[in-house]
């Protein structure tokens, strides 16, 4: 790494490691950096220790968008909210001990409406 890089945060062994499953996700996720970055570190620190407590702004989804299928298999889908009353939305699967964030939402995504 050249100086000057940003030190990623390092995870516990306990800990899920979270990963972008698409471009559209890394591009939500730096703008809701922009726009709410301490309730979404407050996520991130959720996501690692407990992506899968449901919670009244942590729960799966349901109906159609129950599931998401990844590369042949599938997993259930689920809604992360970074503040109680914002309209920010993060949907996300995990698989092993990885949190894959499938789509970051800035708003209240219509799907759900």
């Amino acid at each position: 790494m050249a100086k000057g890089s940003k030190v990623e945060r390092p995870t516990k062994k306990s800990e899920y490691e979270i990963r972008f499953a698409s471009g559209s996700a890394r591009r939500g996720w730096v703008d809701l950096v922009a726009t709410i970055r301490g309730p979404l570190a407050d996520t991130w620190d959720f996501l690692t220790r407990s992506p899968l407590e449901k919670t009244p702004t942590n729960y799966p989804l349901r109906g159609q968008l129950q599931f998401v299928t990844r590369d042949g298999a599938t997993h259930e889908r689920w809604q992360h909210k970074p503040t109680l009353h914002g309209n920010a939305r993060i949907w996300f699967y995990v698989e092993d001990r990885v949190v894959h964030l499938e789509q970051v939402h800035t708003r209240h995504p219509n799907q759900t409406k």
